[in-house]
């Protein structure tokens, strides 16, 4: 497995462990241009569960290889928390902010993944 691919199922893992839901993978590795090969968009229900999130993915994603996001954007708010890990950007929100700005639809071409909520 590549180390980007297992970047993003540990990421999902993280967003797994609490409870993060309507998990998505947006695949843009086959489209040019694009600025990270994964991006992956998750809701939490209020802003301590965003920042829940947010703390579980960087905990999980370090604890399991040893890497930290090159920036972490959203905090303060936790309404859109935005975390750059270089080949692949997270998006955790909160679902009104989340049905306003649907980035998840910005590139039509790549493959789309939706995760199972676990609870």
């Amino acid at each position: 497995m590549n180390q980007t691919k297992k970047l993003v199922d540990t990421i999902v893992k993280g967003l797994q462990e609490k409870k993060g839901h309507c998990i998505i993978t947006v695949n843009l590795s086959e489209i040019a241009g694009t600025i990270c090969k994964y991006m992956i968009v998750c809701e939490g229900n209020n802003p301590h569960q965003v920042s829940a999130l947010s703390d579980s993915v960087w905990d999980t994603v370090y604890e399991d290889l040893s890497e930290k996001p090159l920036l972490v954007e959203g905090i303060r708010n936790a309404q859109w928390i935005g975390m750059d890990y270089g080949t692949v950007l997270v998006h955790i929100f909160l679902p009104d902010m989340r049905a306003f700005y649907r980035i998840e639809n910005l590139w039509e071409d790549a493959i789309i993944t939706r995760i199972d909520d676990i609870y």
